[in-house]
C-alpha cells in the first residue's frame, strides 16, 4: 500500500496533524489561567500541527495540505456527530462511573467547541496555506522560518478570535472583555509556542530529506 518512503511520511505526518487537531477540541472546553488572564487548554496540542502543517506544505505542496485539511475537518465533524449521540443516550444508574451531568459538562461544552475549531481550522489553514506559498515562491529553499512563522502569525490571529467567539463568546460563556483579552492571549501562547518549536521545522526537513533521499538515487 505505501510503495514509496515519501507515502511512508505523508501517512505519519498526517497522523500526527489528524490526532493533535482532535484532540484539541476534546479538550478545549477547559480554560486555564495564564497570569491574569484565561485561554483554553485545547490551544496547546496547536503548535503541533502548526509544525507538521509546515512540513507537508514543504514536500506535499499545497494541494497535500488543502486535500489533508479538508479530511481533518470531517473527521472533527465525525467527532460532533458522535458526542452529540452519546449526549443524547442516558448513563447507567446505580454504578459509580460518570454521570449524565458530568459527561454534558465536560462534551456538552466540547460540541461548541467543535462547531468553532471546525470554522477557524478551514479558514485558518487556507491562509495559512496562501501565506506559506507566497513567500516560499519568493524565497525558494531559503529562509524557511519566514514563510512557517510568518504563515502562522497570520493565520492563527483569525483562528484564536473564531474559535472562542464561537465557543465561549456567543454561547455567553465569556463577556466580551473577557473574550477579546483571551483571544489574544491563546495568540501569543501559540505564536510562543510555535517560534520555540521552529528548530524542529529544520530537524524534521533534514530527517526528512535523509530518508526519501536514498529512494531517488
Amino acid at each position: 500500500m505505501l510503495q514509496t518512503r515519501k507515502d511512508t511520511i505523508f501517512i505519519i505526518l498526517a497522523g500526527i496533524f489528524i490526532t493533535n487537531a482532535v484532540v484539541a477540541e476534546l479538550i478545549g472546553g477547559k480554560l486555564i489561567n495564564v497570569g491574569p488572564y484565561v485561554m483554553s487548554i485545547g490551544i496547546l496540542p496547536w503548535p503541533v500541527v502548526f509544525l507538521t502543517t509546515d512540513l507537508i506544505n514543504e514536500y506535499f505542496g499545497r494541494k497535500g495540505v488543502r486535500r489533508l485539511s479538508f479530511i481533518t475537518a470531517g473527521l472533527i465533524a465525525y467527532c460532533f456527530i458522535v458526542l452529540y449521540l452519546a449526549l443524547q443516550i442516558p448513563a447507567a444508574k446505580g454504578f459509580n462511573t460518570v454521570s449524565n451531568e458530568q459527561f454534558t459538562a465536560v462534551f456538552g461544552q466540547s460540541m461548541w467547541i467543535i462547531v468553532g475549531s471546525i470554522t477557524a481550522f478551514l479558514v485558518s489553514q487556507l491562509i495559512d496555506i496562501a501565506i506559506f506559498h507566497f513567500f516560499k515562491q519568493r524565497t525558494g529553499n531559503k529562509m524557511i522560518w519566514l514563510r512557517t512563522t510568518g504563515s502562522t502569525v497570520i493565520s492563527q490571529l483569525f483562528d484564536s478570535f473564531i474559535v472562542l467567539g464561537i465557543a465561549f463568546w456567543l454561547t455567553g460563556k465569556i463577556d466580551t472583555t473577557t473574550y477579546i483579552a483571551s483571544a489574544f492571549t491563546g495568540y501569543f501562547v501559540k505564536l510562543i509556542i510555535a517560534i520555540v518549536l521552529t528548530p524542529l521545522i529544520y530537524v524534521g526537513h533534514a530527517w526528512i530529506r535523509k530518508y526519501i533521499e536514498p529512494e531517488k538515487e
